[in-house]
């Protein structure tokens, strides 16, 4: 038996969706709990399509059954998380930006996506295994536990064959529910909530959907089925008769003029059409939980539709909340069939999986969030370190510390991390600096507590590798660091008295105070000595005018350090540049 011991993280979405997926899969097995039989294996679902980059909308797809999941094996019972790749789906268009890639693929549109061949240069054997292996790396990284379902494999090994052959025979019921919306009128276009692949579009539209979505009607009546070409492999074929008693099937193909005739029985060159596929799948592999878009989630979409359909095939529709938009700070909504869309391996290159994590799972499915490509990462970073800093006393709200366990840690154990978490902006204000020199980057980030001192860059990793990472790829070269190599002359000589004075108790200063706390106190302290305050006089105790004063005083620190008016952190900076080197550039 199962441990039935709640989780003692009982107060975020996570645990409510367990308890309502365990609710649900003990009530689909009678008797197990009174018997003393296993508790049954509680099945999650999660359905990707490779036909171009998997970006971070496709994530939530995966995350959100993930944490699920993850909170269920928490609790002791046995888990399955599945991944459908739907790699058997039709290639639609070539999506633009996608390197090793030109128009030549265009001729492809209508194949299996695993008979498309990879991009130039690829290692992998076709278009769906090179888009499927980014994903799992990230995956892998991010910790997230999946039993991988190759649709092709399934469709093409005959897996299928019966529940195709039960579809077939239902056909007409089938065609019956989706009558229901065929003949309502579509609604209003609206601007999409939640990027969506290709297929994913045409599977949402309900009533008017293409013949790819809900199947072939003609002279020869309503089929659930479709056929690829057995001479061009497209999918660009009708189904002109069949037999229920022999399953004889007769196609031809709009796009090569080939025709054949075939014992479906026998036949494995074809699928189920999208609104039938998903709700076969619930019932053959007796999912319980499967989320998914706002698209597919609306009336007369392929979820609301699968959930009559997937009765024909003796199963029930999985609990599916609807989940929202993912966006990236300063771009645009992603959608997978447009290039340069963010992928999870892109976000993993510039932040921790525990970041990642978290940004998931702090929002409920149906609550919109965007990750940070551009300076709110430094932000984000800086609410992460917080969050840690309260896990740590014991000082943070339930569903704070809910979300941070889930970012940390799976049932499996904790996410590798770093042993020093330096400050993301600080690493990447070193990492500017230093372009690459990473015995410079020692140097200064030993610098920031001499008491304890970093006696290696590898106690600040992954975490410095992410922030250079995020420097190098995501700062425009006109907002990068570059210290002067001698002092500006001009800008010292035409100083007025007050602002020398402030030169002078800055570098009288320096070698009683270099470290990141002793410098910020002397920096911000300057200001308050000339005004006749105390160093430590907090900001209740001055007037307005000191922060003015402040202002000015970091101003000409950075122009005469960096030739800018901004720039990093000074205390971060100073320590950067070295205190010989402040010393000449300051006109000592």
């Amino acid at each position: 038996m199962p441990i039935v011991a709640q989780s003692t993280e009982t107060t975020d979405w996570v645990s409510r969706f367990a308890d309502e997926v365990i609710e649900e899969s003990e009530r689909r097995a009678p008797g197990a709990k009174t018997s003393g039989a296993a508790a049954p294996v509680v099945v999650v679902a999660s359905g990707l399509s490779p036909s171009g980059p998997i970006h971070l909308g496709n994530l939530r797809e995966v995350m959100t059954p993930h944490l699920v999941a993850d909170e269920i094996r928490r609790r002791g019972y046995q888990v399955r998380h599945l991944i459908s790749w739907d790699d058997y789906d039709r290639y639609r268009k070539v999506p633009a930006g996608v390197p090793g890639v030109d128009e030549t693929w265009a001729e492809h549109i209508g194949k299996p996506l695993t008979s498309v061949p990879a991009p130039k240069g690829s290692p992998h054997p076709n278009w769906a295994e090179h888009f499927k292996a980014a994903m799992v790396e990230s995956l892998a990284e991010l910790g997230v536990e999946f039993d991988g379902i190759s649709q092709t494999a399934q469709y093409t090994s005959g897996v299928y064959r019966e529940q195709i052959l039960h579809a077939m025979k239902h056909r007409a019921d089938i065609d019956a529910i989706l009558a229901q919306y065929r003949t309502k009128k579509a609604p209003a276009k609206k601007q999409q909530q939640k990027p969506v692949d290709e297929a994913e579009l045409e599977a949402a539209e309900g009533s008017g959907a293409a013949a790819e979505d809900d199947g072939s009607s003609g002279s020869a009546g309503y089929f659930p089925y479709k056929p690829y070409c057995g001479n061009c492999e497209k999918d660009l074929t009708t189904v002109t008769s069949y037999d229920d008693d022999s399953t004889e099937l007769t196609y031809s193909c709009t796009s090569c003029g080939f025709s054949e005739t075939v014992r479906l029985s026998e036949f494995n060159r074809g699928k189920l059409v999208w609104k039938v596929d998903w709700p076969m799948r619930w019932a053959y592999e007796g999912v319980v939980f499967e989320p998914s878009g706002v698209d597919h989630s609306s009336p007369g979409s392929s979820f609301q539709v699968g959930g009559q359909i997937v009765g024909i095939f003796g199963g029930k529709q999985p609990i599916g909340p609807m989940y929202a938009f993912v966006g990236i700070s300063g771009m645009a909504k992603m959608s997978s069939s447009k290039g340069g869309v963010p992928t999870p391996a892109d976000a993993l290159k510039i932040m921790e999986p525990q970041l990642l994590r978290w940004l998931y799972a702090r929002r409920r499915p149906n609550q919109s969030f965007k990750v940070a490509f551009d300076q709110e990462i430094q932000r984000l970073y800086d609410e992460w370190d917080r969050l840690e800093a309260k896990v740590a006393d014991g000082t943070t709200l339930p569903a704070d510390a809910a979300a941070h366990s889930r970012a940390v840690r799976t049932a499996s154990g904790e996410l590798p991390r770093t042993p020093r978490p330096l400050p993301y902006r600080t690493l990447a204000s070193v990492a500017d600096i230093t372009a690459g020199h990473e015995d410079q980057a020692l140097r200064i980030l030993s610098d920031l507590d001499p008491a304890n001192p970093l006696a290696s860059l590898d106690e600040a990793r992954p975490r410095y590798d992410k922030a250079e990472a995020w420097i190098n790829t995501h700062v425009p070269a006109d907002q990068r660091t570059i210290v002067r190599d001698e002092p500006d002359t001009e800008l010292l000589k035409s100083l007025d008295e007050q602002a020398r004075e402030s030169l002078r108790l800055l570098l009288d200063g320096l070698a009683d105070n270099w470290s990141l706390d002793g410098l910020t106190h002397l920096v911000y302290g300057v200001p308050k000595i000339q005004a006749g305050f105390s160093a430590d006089a907090t900001p209740k105790e001055l007037p307005p005018e000191i922060k003015t004063a402040q202002r000015s005083f970091f101003a000409l620190l950075y122009q005469l350090l960096v030739s800018r008016d901004t720039g990093p952190r000074l205390p971060t900076l100073l320590l950067a540049v070295g205190q010989d080197r402040v010393r000449h550039l300051l006109g000592a």
